[in-house]
């Protein structure tokens, strides 16, 4: 068997002059431990607040992110693969961001049945109209959508930086082996304090 080590040559790119947040499905299906979907995470919750009101003082984007099925045909492995997700359903309480989000009509929502919130969205187009050139990224889960999310950021070719405390999974192993893997190869992650002390040196 080859074993291969962590030696890569990485640098930390950090965020650029014109960063957007993306919330990651802080929708009360994950954010609800009575949903078996979801997990206790008030941490997460209380570190993404902080961030969105830290975007929103200097009038930053910042775009949320919701699973919904609308059809039986859409991401049919997906729902396959974890039953679950089929209480997904529009109109439904667990595809609503949670409430604690404050989240405004003028913050984008983006509407998702995979796990990357790029993956047949329109986030890319919108992001490109608005002049993004790097990404915050938190939300649920580190290890699915947070990581899947990620990675699509990369390769549109934004910076992208994970806030730590602001992301969260239901298994503590699979939260920081992926945090490891995304600051090794795809990602930047930095501490909510961090990222707050760029913003505000815009």
């Amino acid at each position: 068997m080859v074993v291969l080590t962590n030696n890569l040559d990485k640098k930390n790119l950090g965020l650029a002059a014109n960063p957007a947040l993306i919330v990651v499905d802080m929708i009360n299906g994950f954010t609800d431990p009575e949903c078996p979907l979801g997990s206790h995470c008030q941490e997460v919750l209380e570190a993404n607040c902080e961030l969105l009101k830290a975007f929103r003082a200097k009038e930053l984007p910042v775009f949320f992110t919701t699973v919904v099925y609308h059809s039986d045909q859409q991401a049919k492995v997906f729902r396959a693969k974890i039953p679950a997700l089929n209480l997904l359903q529009p109109g439904s309480h667990w595809v609503a961001v949670d409430s604690k989000m404050l989240r405004t009509v003028s913050e984008p929502l983006i509407e998702k049945q995979w796990a990357s919130a790029f993956h047949k969205t329109d986030l890319d187009s919108q992001l490109a109209k608005l002049g993004v050139d790097s990404l915050v990224i938190t939300g649920l889960t580190t290890s699915g959508c947070v990581r899947a999310s990620a990675v699509d950021g990369l390769q549109h070719d934004y910076r992208v930086v994970i806030a730590r405390e602001a992301v969260g999974d239901r298994n503590l192993a699979a939260h920081e082996a992926n945090l490891f893997d995304l600051a090794a190869k795809y990602a930047d992650v930095q501490s909510v304090v961090e990222i707050v002390t760029f913003l505000r040196a815009l």
